[in-house]
Formats: structure tokens, sequence, C-alpha cells
């Protein structure tokens, strides 16, 4: 891109007059980019008006906008019309670019909502309307193409009206007349009651007002061809208004680019202070100097030395920025209401390095967040989550243009959402051997489209503020997964409601697995809802066709409002499921002969139409998802074991919080029938609570002081049903396996590691030896595995050594890889330990519910087992040689010996 002179630059960055930015949104084809062409011409920005159809437009900067006709990515415009400087940034009018649009949101000072006149109000159009809504942005209207045949200008206003708002007011004619003045004095009582006093309205009261979102002005005219643009800039200068802002630095980001010679780019607009070449920015956890600051207009640039608040620019050097993110004392915007609602697979071409385009794509992913490229390490595939089948065919030329390398997509799948049906206290316990963490979290279902929000009430007596925060920023840092399908969760309130940490052996990883377990506990816990995308439509159609069109919207699963007839045409509107109208367009064309038209857009999640059928064809166990695991992890003597979710509650060692609304209506009947009965209820209740405060003591007491040996209390029984019992003894009835990391254990004991460095094969076979010895005296099934990845060709061998089995694992497996995959076999089924200090292992070992051994701890065990064989040998009547006596029972044997001492006969033993 084109340097243009520096000093230029800093002139246009230190001007002292009004500066705004203001963004330019519309439904796809109604003109946007032609009325930025004739804003940029009327206010000598540019000498020569480009076209779209023509290849030439100013802001169309990339050869796949030209191509196209539509824009992709959002520009940058730099604009001066009297007193006021503007920065205008054009932004993406398809649905399938809207991400792109919103991010953009974030940093506008006014809006500019094109609409086509042609076309009235359409389906995307009120959608950005909610959009500017819910960002609070202030927003001028043009409706353009009023040069075409049957638009009238009073039936679109009153469209408007009724569609966006009844505050929309014509501006631009007869501003001084008694209609106009009346319409606006109906915006705000304050200014009705000055009005009527005074008979006029200040222009700055009309500047306040369209500030606060209570007048939006409209003006008509034709873009194409200049019609009332000189007016409509003419009103922008007379009623926008630069906002103030404070002396502390902030900025927001809201784009990641780069540039052809590849810097990395990051756009933000300054929202406090002055941002200087060399500052320094704090942010995330690492400090950056700002190299380069550029003020783009079009493809072309001012290198500038400074930019104070207000400006957008794009700066070099910061290389962890994304969009959303808050710099300075500016916080970080909160996610986008536009998601996609496909999943695609990228297919790559034969013998492309998949890791190396993985990393690349990350780069896309980068600068277009709501990408989502997702690496499926089960099925070894790239996906890749958009917004339909434009997107696909964008992303495609831009792989092919900036990596030279040529993808596919296979077919597009819906992305689904779930939420739940009712509320529920979700714990999540993390205690392996010198770890300790529980937490404990209500999730309550939420509005529709509210997303995920996280909150802590939970007093700093029962666990330390610090604890609460970083528990809340693990909720925030991770996408959590249903239980139904897999997808993630939405639509849900979740709350920090208790918490436990240990003074000695808590660290923050242990917070971290405690918190996404009591997500998942929860989610177990109650009733989920599967969600789906739905879109909105607008369907114009001919008259005749309105039977087949309700027929196949029934058929979709859809709703829809009453038909309305314009001339030969029907208009239907209402909602259908996006897994069932994405491809009704073809079928529309197709019926209509060309003339119906359906417009659809993205209106939200809401339960799936088809539920169980997609659920069964996921097909998704939330059980065996290693990753995402619904159980906790307990400690008793000295090793960790697994809890199912269901169990949770019996093992948790904080009481619930939060009691469902029919328990709590249960205690209400029964604390009023209690305060009739004797004293000895009372007594009893006394000493219950008593008891329980006991137990608390005693924990913290054995925290501090060790256990104390003393009489046991006499311990409440409890009855077993046969079922439970049944249970039980099964279970103490399982095999044991003992699974034993080879080279691990080899180079965490000090004597092998020893052998090792002199013969590996050495180390192997003592290893094997002393095992053979270990399983002899606990008679438990031992599998010894050995890695074998490295070795070209390997199979996977099993060799039966004495009285223990020896494993080594086939080419590119290793040993971690076998034992979790023996874990996920037979832990259901068998009592398995596993002996490692792999960390990861054991993490994988205690979501399977199996337990462990670490390699020290396996020491310790095997040299206990020596210590006791070699006991009963020397116990063993030796006497330095080997003698018969020794070998007899002790009554034959004493006979024997008198025999030997002359006190009997051999006859007196043995008889005749």
């Amino acid at each position: 891109m084109e340097n243009m002179s520096e000093d230029r630059g800093k002139n246009m960055a230190k001007k002292p007059s009004d500066h705004i930015c203001i963004g330019l949104l519309a439904h796809v084809d109604a003109g946007k980019t032609t009325l930025s062409e004739s804003m940029l011409y009327l206010s000598g920005r540019i000498r020569q008006q480009g076209r779209v159809d023509h290849g030439n437009a100013y802001l169309d900067t990339y050869e796949l906008e030209r191509a196209r006709g539509i824009t992709i990515f959002s520009k940058q415009a730099e604009l001066v019309f009297g007193e006021l400087e503007v920065t205008l940034l054009d932004t993406p009018g398809h649905v399938d670019f809207s991400a792109e649009m919103e991010r953009t949101l974030r940093v506008l000072d006014y809006a500019i909502l094109v609409i086509n006149g042609a076309d009235g109000v359409q389906g995307h159009t009120e959608t950005l309307w909610k959009l500017l809504k819910q960002y609070r942005i202030p927003a001028f209207l043009f409706i353009n193409k009023m040069d075409q045949n049957g638009t009238d200008a009073e039936k679109l206003l009153e469209e408007l009206r009724v569609k966006l708002s009844g505050s929309c007011i014509r501006f631009g004619e007869a501003e001084d007349s008694e209609e106009f003045l009346e319409n606006v004095a109906m915006a705000e009582e304050q200014v009705l009651e000055t009005y009527l006093e005074h008979g006029t309205i200040e222009r700055g009261e009309i500047s306040r007002l369209i500030w606060e979102r209570k007048v939006f002005p409209c003006y008509f005219g034709s873009a194409l061809k200049n019609i009332g643009v000189k007016e409509f800039l003419a009103g922008l200068e007379c009623y926008a208004k630069e906002r103030s802002y404070p002396e502390e630095f902030g900025a927001k980001v809201y784009k990641i680019a780069r540039d052809p010679q590849g810097n990395r780019l990051t756009y933000l607009k300054v929202t406090g202070g002055v941002l200087k070449v060399r500052d320094l920015i704090r942010y995330q956890d690492v400090e950056e100097k700002v190299s380069q600051i550029r003020i783009y207009s079009g493809e072309k640039y001012d290198a500038v030395q400074e930019v104070r608040a207000g400006r957008v620019c794009a700066v070099t050097g910061l290389t962890k920025t994304y969009p959303g993110e808050g710099l300075g004392a500016e916080p970080p915007s909160e996610g986008p209401v536009l998601t996609p609602v496909l999943n695609y697979q990228l297919i790559l071409p034969e013998g492309c390095d998949t890791h190396g385009m993985l990393l690349k794509l990350r780069q896309l992913e980068e600068e277009d967040p709501e990408l989502h490229i997702v690496w499926n390490e089960e099925l070894g595939e790239i996906h890749a989550q958009l917004m339909g089948e434009v997107q696909t065919e964008i992303l495609q030329s831009m792989i092919r243009e900036r990596f030279q390398t040529e993808v596919t997509f296979g077919p597009g799948n819906i992305v689904y959402k779930e939420t739940i049906k009712r509320p529920a206290e979700g714990v999540g316990h993390f205690e392996p051997l010198r770890h300790y963490a529980e937490v404990h979290l209500l999730l309550e279902p939420g509005e529709s489209g509210s997303g995920l929000v996280f909150a802590a009430d939970c007093s700093e007596d029962v666990l330390d503020r610090n604890w609460q925060r970083l528990i809340l920023t693990h909720l925030a840092e991770k996408e959590h997964r249903g239980v139904l399908t897999g997808s993630a969760i939405t639509d849900m309130k979740i709350t920090l409601v208790a918490g436990r940490a240990h003074l000695k052996h808590t660290e923050g990883g242990d917070f971290r697995q405690a918190t996404y377990r009591a997500v998942r506990q929860g989610l177990k816990s109650t009733e989920s809802v599967l969600l789906e995308p739905y879109y909105e439509f607008r369907m114009e159609i001919p008259a005749e066709f309105v039977g087949r069109a309700l027929t196949d919207i029934q058929r979709m699963a859809g709703e829809f409002q009453t038909p309305d007839t314009e001339g030969d045409f029907a208009v239907i509107t209402g909602s259908a499921p996006v897994s069932e109208m994405r491809d009704y367009q073809l079928e529309v064309t197709s019926y209509t002969k060309g003339r119906g038209r359906l417009f659809c857009t993205l209106k939200g999640y809401a339960p799936c139409h088809n539920a169980e059928e997609v659920i069964e064809q996921i097909g998704y166990d939330s059980e065996g998802d290693l990753d995402n695991p619904t159980g906790s992890v307990f400690c008793a003597h000295g090793a960790g074991f697994h809890v199912s979710w269901d169990q949770v509650p019996d093992h948790m060692h904080l009481e619930y919080v939060w009691t469902p609304k029919a328990e709590k209506e249960k205690s209400a009947i029964e604390a009023k029938k209690g305060q009739g009965s004797v004293q000895s209820g009372r007594v009893s209740s006394s000493f219950s609570r008593s008891v329980e405060e006991d137990k608390e003591l005693e924990e913290i007491f054995l925290r501090t002081y060790g256990k104390i040996e003393r009489k046991r209390p006499i311990a409440e029984r409890r009855v077993e049903s046969p079922e439970e019992r049944q249970k039980r003894i099964r279970k103490d009835q399982m095999e044991e396996y003992l699974l034993v990391d080879g080279y691990n254990v080899i180079f965490a004991w000090e004597d092998l590691k020893e052998i090792a460095k002199v013969n590996i094969e050495g180390a192997r076979n003592k290893l094997m030896d002393v095992l053979c010895n270990y399983q002899g005296f606990k008679k438990c099934n031992l599998i010894l595995v050995f890695d074998a990845y490295k070795v070209q060709g390997q199979e996977l061998g099993v060799q039966k050594y004495h009285n223990i089995y020896v494993v080594y694992t086939k080419e590119a497996e290793t040993a971690d890889q076998y034992i979790e995959k023996v874990v996920h076999e037979i832990g259901r089924k068998y009592h398995v330990t596993v002996a490692t200090s792999d960390n990861v292992e054991q993490v994988v070992t205690l979501g399977q519910g199996g337990k462990l051994l670490s390699a020290r701890e396996l020491r310790t065990e095997v040299e206990e087992v020596q210590r006791q064989i070699r006991e009963e040998y020397l116990n063993r009547p030796q006497k330095g040689k080997n003698y018969l006596f020794d070998y007899l029972d002790e009554e034959i044997s004493g006979q024997m010996e008198e025999v030997r001492l002359g006190k009997k006969e051999l006859k007196d033993v043995w008889g005749e």
C-alpha cells in the first residue's frame, strides 16, 4: 500500500475541527458502496466517482470484492466537509459477512443505515436495526434509489415508522416548517414544552435527541446520480457532534489484518488520551511497543506520530491483540450477537501438510475470530464455522491467494447449541494426591439469546476472593460442551455459590479442573435442551403459489404470518429452522419460474424441532468424553480415585447451597410441623446440628495436628438394599489389573536409571524380574508396557514373561496411548491401577475410573513386598544345610529327632 506524505498525516491528526467516526450499514444491494463513492466525491476526497459494477470503487480494495461486486471486509476512508472531519467505515452488507460488520459497530459514533427505496425494509435491515439498538448507536437513514419508478417517499417513511421506529422523521426539506418541528418535539416531553412555549427548537437540542436515539433523521435520494447526497452531508455536518473522551489512555481493537508485506495490523479506535509511536502498551501478559501508526483511506495511508481520542487507526508492533479487546482503560467487548450457524470440513489436497495448513488458517481465524477453525482430533479433520455458502467461496479464494493452496469444502452441518430446562447445582471436586479443590456452581436457564452470564454469590469467609476470581476466569476461558451432543452451551447463568481450597495443596490448576467438572456435573444433573438456529424469512411470490409455499413451510417445521397481498404478489413472513430452509431459495426460484424471492436473516436459536433424531445421529457419549469429564476425583488412602457424576453428592466435602423449589416447600411444611413438636424433637434437632459442627471442627483439627488414634464412635448403621449389596459384592470380587509404564519407571528409579545408561535391555530385564516377584506376592494381573513407537515397522507385541505380560507398542503408538486405550476398555469392568509419573496419563486414568500409583509409590510397594518375602524366608527353620527333617511336618519331625538321639527306636515310630 502506498505511503502518502507523513507531514500531511501529522496535520490531519492534529486538526482541531470536530471529528466523528461513522459507519455505513445496509442490506446487500441497497447501494451502500455507491453512497460512499458519492460522499467521497462531493467532499473532494476523490476526483472521479467509481462504480461497483465497473470494479473501480474507491473502497473495494480487494480483487475478490471487485470481481463479485460486494463488500467483504470493512474499509476506512478519511473525508472532510465543512467543519466536520469524518472517518467513514464501509461495512459488508451480505449476511454471510455479518461478523465483520458487527465488529465495526464497537467503534462507531454514528451509523448511516442505507435502505433500498425500491425494496423497502428487508429482513437483514431489521437485524441491523436491532444491532444498532443493542450497541446504542445513533443512526441517520438514507433511503436510496429514489430515482427508480414506483418509489414513494411517503409510503416508505410510513413503513420505516412501523417496522423500525416511530421516531423516523424526514429531514432535508422544510426543516423550519411547523410539521417538522412538531414531529421532532414529540420525541421528548421537555422539548415539546419548550416548543409550545417558544415556537422553535434549537439545533443543539435536535443534535442531542439524535445522539440519545430519540430522533432518527431520514434523507431521500439517489447515490448513483448524487441526488439528495449534498443535503445529507449538510445534515451530518449540522447535527453530528464529536463526543467527549477521558484523558486516560484507552483503545478498542475492532479488526486484525495484514498488509501486502505480511505486517500484522491492529485496527483500533483511541477512546481516551493520546496514542504515540513507541508508546509501550501493556495488555494480557505482555508489554509491546507501537512501531507505526497508520491512518488509512482506501488503499493508501498516512504514517503519523500520534493520534488523539476519537480517531481510528492501524498500528504495527502488537502481536497478540484480538477483535473486541480493550487496551488501557477501555474494557473488553462482549461477544458478538451474530454467530456462524454452519460447520464445514476443509478438504486439503493430497500431500498437503495438515499441521502446517492449520497454523496458516489460525492467521485467518485471528483476523476473523468467528471462523472458529477447529482441529477434530478424533477424525483428523480441520473444520471451520461459517455463515453460508458465499463465505465458503470467499474463504477458498483467500486460501488460494494467500497460501497458494487449493482447498474444497465438505457439506455444511448445522452448529447446534445446548441449554438447560431447570436449575441445578453442579459440583466439581479435584483431589489427586497433594492437590485439592471443590467448586459448587448454580446453573440457571437464561433468556433466549442471552448467551452465558457468569457471577459469584459466595462469601469470602467460605472461599477467598482470589480463588473466586480464578474460578470465574476458568468459566470464561473455555467453550463448555453440553451433554446431549457435545455442542456449546448457551443462554445460561452460572453462579459460583460455594468452594473450598486447601492451605497447602491447592494450586491454580486444581480449580480449573474442579470448575470444568462442576459445569459438566450440573448439566448431567438436570434436563438439557438442544437448540438449533432459525431463519426469519420474507418470501415474495406470485399469488398462485401461496398454497405450495405454505405447505413447504409447514413441512419445514416453520411458522408464518397471514400472507399479505401486493398486487399480483403475496408476501409471506415467518421463521423456520436453518437446517430445513438453507437450500429453499433454489426451490422457490424453480417452482415460481424465477419470479419468486426469498430473504433470510438469522433470527437466533430455539429448541430443535427434531432433537431426538439429531441426538441419535450425532451419538455423543458425555461420559466417554475424556477431555470434558463429568465425574470428580477424590482421595483416599494416599491415592486419587474417580467418582462418577451421579455419585459425587455422596462424596463431596461441602453441602449443597441451592435447594430446588419443591424441596424448599417441603422443608417449610416440615418446619411448621416441627414448631408444635415435643421437647425431645427439639433436642434431636439440636443434637443433629452439633454433630455437623463437630465434623467440621474435626476436619480442621486433623488438618492442623494430624490424626489422633481413639476409639471410634458407634457409626450410624445403613441398611443396604439387595441391589446395592449385589453391586458391592460384584465390585469387591472384580479382578485387579496393574499397568506399568516401563520406561517411565526405569528413568524414575535411580538404580534402573544407572543400568539404562550402560544397557537399556539390562534395565528392562531387571524391571521384569522385580515385577515378577511383585506379581507373585500380590496375585494381580500385571501388564508391563514399553514404548516402541520409534521403531520403524514395529507391530504390537505381547509376550508372557513368567507370570507377567510384557507389551511392546506398535510404531507411532506411545505407552501412554496404549495404557489410555486399555484403561478405557476395562476400567469400568475391573479394578485398574496405572503406575506412572506422567501427569497427562494420570489425568486420563482418573477420568476413566482407574487408580494411580506413581513410580515412587510403586518402588515403595515393591520394596515392602521384597521385605515381606525375605521375612517369611528367614522365619523358616534354616540351619545352614538342607536337612530332610526340615521338610517333615512338626509331629513326625519330633519323633525322628528322638530316634536320632536314641530315645526311641525306628519301629516305635513306623511300627512293625
